[in-house]
C-alpha cells in the first residue's frame, strides 16, 4: 500500500486511537483520531479493513526501518544508532504492533509470517557485527535481535505510559543495549 503523508499521519493517529480505545467503534476511533466518521469510512470502510491497513503499514514501516538503518553496509555501532532512531520515529506504529500481536508473533512459526524479513535482517546484522568483532560472540545473533526488539518496544511503551521521557530514549537504549546496566567505576 502506497501511503501519502496525509494517509501516514491518519494511520499514526488511528494506531494510537486503537491502542488507547481498543473496543472503540469506528465513530469513536474517528473522533479520537481527529477526523469525521465519514472521512474514516471513506478511508477504510470497516474496522477489519482498518486493522488490515494498519498491519500492512506496520510491515512497511519495519521494512523501511531496516532499509534506512543500512544494516548491510553501515559500520555496526553507527547502524545500531540508526536502527534505534528509525524505530523511534515510528513510536505510534510500534505501540500498535505491540498491542496487536502476541510475543511469539516474531518467531516465524505462527500463521503470520510477514515479520520474517524484519527479524532475518536484524539477525543478519547482529551476526555481521559479531563477525566484525564489534559484538560479543557468546550470545547468538538471534538473542541480540530479541533483546534489541524487546528494549525498543519496552521503551516506547514506557513513554506511552509516562514512565520514560522520549527526549532521552535513543541515548538510553543505546547505552543499555551496548553497555548494559552496570555502573562504571
Amino acid at each position: 500500500m502506497q501511503t501519502t503523508p496525509h494517509d501516514e499521519r491518519l494511520l499514526k493517529a488511528l494506531a494510537h486511537a486503537i491502542v488507547v480505545h481498543p473496543r472503540a467503534t469506528l465513530k469513536e476511533l474517528a473522533e479520537t483520531a481527529g477526523v469525521s466518521k465519514a472521512t474514516l469510512h471513506r478511508f477504510c470502510g470497516t474496522r477489519d479493513n482498518l486493522l488490515k491497513m494498519l498491519e500492512d503499514h506496520g510491515e512497511a514501516v519495519l521494512i523501511q526501518v531496516i532499509a534506512n538503518a543500512a544494516l548491510d553496509t553501515a559500520e555496526p555501532l553507527t547502524a545500531v544508532r540508526h536502527l534505534i532512531a528509525e524505530h523511534l520515529k515510528h513510536r505510534e506504529m510500534l505501540v500498535f504492533l505491540m498491542f496487536q500481536y502476541r510475543p511469539d508473533t516474531l518467531l516465524g512459526d505462527s500463521e503470520d509470517r510477514r515479520w520474517l524479513a524484519y527479524t532475518r535482517a536484524m539477525d543478519a546484522f547482529f551476526l555481521r557485527a559479531q563477525q566484525l568483532g564489534v559484538l560479543r560472540i557468546d550470545i547468538s545473533a538471534a538473542v541480540f535481535t530479541e533483546m534489541f526488539i524487546t528494549q525498543i518496544y519496552g521503551m516506547v511503551d514506557a513513554e506511552r505510559r509516562g514512565r520514560a521521557a522520549s527526549a532521552n530514549s535513543a541515548l538510553t537504549l543505546e547505552q543499555l543495549f551496548l553497555h548494559g546496566a552496570l555502573a562504571t567505576v
